[in-house]
């Protein structure tokens, strides 16, 4: 970059020198004919033209800074368990000292509250843990973001009370995924003769509180078992109390995984495969099942257990596979973003930019890294994700606190076995889900597919689900999300390790984008430490926070740009 201004410079200086005098002609021809003049212009003095942008950037960041600031403070309701129950049973607890009941110690509870309330890192410090996993980032969330809105100018409805006949759902729900955690995808279909498909299907579709896809006749059905939703806000209830469920478009479309997980990833010369190392199948790679164990977890002792992996990479075809994708470091929207920015003979989609991008009326200028292009994108996406975490950290830590699944599982082994009475709702406890869990485990304790469980910090929202979110509405802002994928494929179900055409409906790449988005949240799902809803909220709140940022970006552009435009997770329209 240094060469390359110095180059400009001296460009400019050669231009500014005045032009030499015509040759003469010579005695041995005639005289070189000079070239025409050009015509003078006026420019602007260097200096004027350098501070310009200068004065540009700054009334750009005052304006936006106050038109930020004056964006309103929503509510931000909970779902009043932390008030409800002395020890706090409904709240997430972990990583603090428990009692054998798993009831957390009460001082180490008001050390940590003392630390939420006052902000102060000296107080976290001060936080009485009960084993050597450190608090997930509360810090993190108190960040000033130079761009976009404030953490605290973003809104979810509240997570479902610990009680609440949809918290035993998503319940039931997560013990049925834990069931089903090996069997293949391809066998939730129509016709299939799994008898374990069947009866989840069958269960959830009995459940008032399941929020979960269902038919046009209220069944939910194995074709769309376990797909994913995203839970608004109802705006016709003004306290934001009240949460309203919507499939995106494209979730119930085509395969359960998205294309942008099943294909390979193009990176110039080489070739990412969308292969994975899978957990192996069966109950040794189930954990958290042993009541000691569980609440050693509970207190952030480390864990005991290990991972066992097949010895032979595939696609993603199970919700154990799914899990592990999502359990951490998959190429997720960076690999998408590579896919729909490459073109067909790069080994990518060839997908066409969003119909708002300036560069499709331009004719003497292209894009490329400082803006519209692939590599501005690409450097949108983590942007984005950062952000989003912050105000998804922050209702987790500073509104929420909502325990995991596996500290409801602990609530529901104590209720049964008779050590403690909880307020878990009657439908977990008669669950089909339950029964054969307890069958098969010996205990009433959820399964995590991952030894060390969740992470130490709030259920509600899930983080993973967000970043994904936020993710796919960078790209759809910035891609045409209407365009149908050419040559689309599922798994082999002969072989895993092997793509096939793929025969239906046709997918597009926005249908495509909310799937990815909502498989890295049902992954986790699917490992037992998020609850559908911590999933689903996360989507609308991350594409507030994209739509805020990009937002301030729109106005710095220099090409002529009428704004963004997509469509949200619920199906509406949106432009910026």
């Amino acid at each position: 970059m240094v060469g390359a201004a110095a180059g400009a410079a001296s460009a400019y200086a050669v231009a500014r020198e005045p032009r030499a005098a015509a040759p003469e002609a010579s005695a041995t021809g005639p005289a070189s004919v000079a070239p025409p003049a050009l015509a003078e212009t006026k420019t602007a003095e260097p200096a004027t033209l350098y501070k310009d942008l200068v004065l540009r950037s700054e009334k750009l960041r005052v304006e936006r800074a106050h038109a930020n600031a004056a964006a309103p403070v929503p509510a931000h309701p909970n779902n009043g368990d932390e008030a409800l129950y002395p020890t706090k049973l409904g709240s997430d607890t972990r990583g603090l000292p428990h009692n054998d009941r798993g009831e957390v110690d009460g001082a180490a509870w008001l050390s940590l509250q003392r630390a939420l309330d006052s902000q102060d890192p000296a107080d976290f410090e001060r936080v009485a843990l009960g084993g050597t996993r450190k608090l997930q980032q509360p810090l993190g969330t108190l960040a000033v973001s130079l761009s976009g809105l404030s953490a605290s100018q973003f809104a979810i409805p509240p997570a479902p009370a610990v009680a609440s006949a949809e918290r035993a759902a998503e319940a039931v729900e997560s013990y049925w995924k834990a069931l089903l955690r090996d069997v293949p995808f391809h066998e939730y279909r129509s016709d299939t003769k799994n008898e374990l498909v069947l009866a989840a299907s069958a269960e959830l579709s009995k459940l008032a509180g399941y929020t979960g896809p269902r038919d046009a006749s209220g069944k939910v059905t194995p074709e769309v078992l376990f797909r994913g939703t995203a839970r608004y806000i109802d705006a016709a209830d003004k306290t934001g109390r009240t949460a309203r469920s919507v499939v995106p478009p494209g979730v119930d479309v085509g395969p359960h995984i998205s294309q942008f997980i099943l294909r390979d990833i193009p990176y110039g010369a080489q070739t990412i495969p969308g292969l994975i190392k899978a957990q192996a199948p069966g109950s040794t790679n189930d954990f958290l099942l042993n009541y000691e164990e569980w609440l050693a977890n509970q207190d952030g002792k480390p864990h005991k257990g290990k991972l066992t992996f097949s010895s032979t990479p595939r696609r993603v075809v199970s919700g154990r596979d799914l899990a592990e994708y999502a359990h951490g470091g998959s190429p997720g929207f960076w690999g998408a973003s590579q896919l729909v920015g490459t073109a067909v003979a790069g080994g990518g989609l060839g997908v066409p930019f969003n119909q708002t991008n300036p560069y499709l009326k331009l004719h003497t200028t292209n894009h490329g890294v400082a803006s519209f292009g692939l590599a501005h994108i690409q450097l949108s996406i983590p942007l984005a994700a950062s952000r989003e975490i912050r105000a998804n950290y922050w209702q987790k830590w500073f509104v929420q606190r909502t325990l995991r699944p596996e500290a409801y599982g602990g609530l529901v082994h104590l209720h049964l076995s008779k050590r403690v009475s909880h307020p878990v709702h009657e439908d977990i406890l008669r669950s089909d889900a339950l029964a054969r869990s307890f069958k098969l485990h010996g205990s009433y304790l959820l399964p995590s597919a991952y030894p060390e469980g969740a992470p130490n910090h709030s259920s509600y929202p899930g983080g993973a689900s967000a970043s994904a979110a936020v993710s796919a509405t960078i790209l759809k802002a910035f891609y045409d999300e209407t365009f149908v994928i050419p040559d689309p494929v599922e798994p082999d179900p002969k072989d895993p390790s092997r793509l096939i055409p793929y025969q239906g409906p046709p997918l597009t790449i926005g249908g495509e984008l909310n799937k990815l988005a909502t498989n890295v949240g049902q992954g986790r799902n699917w490992a037992g430490i998020h609850f559908r809803s911590d999933a689903a909220a996360s989507l609308p709140h991350s594409e507030d926070v994209a739509i805020a940022l990009l937002r301030d970006e729109r106005d710095s552009f220099r090409e002529p740009f009428d704004g963004f435009e997509f469509t949200r997770f619920d199906g509406t329209k949106v432009r910026i």
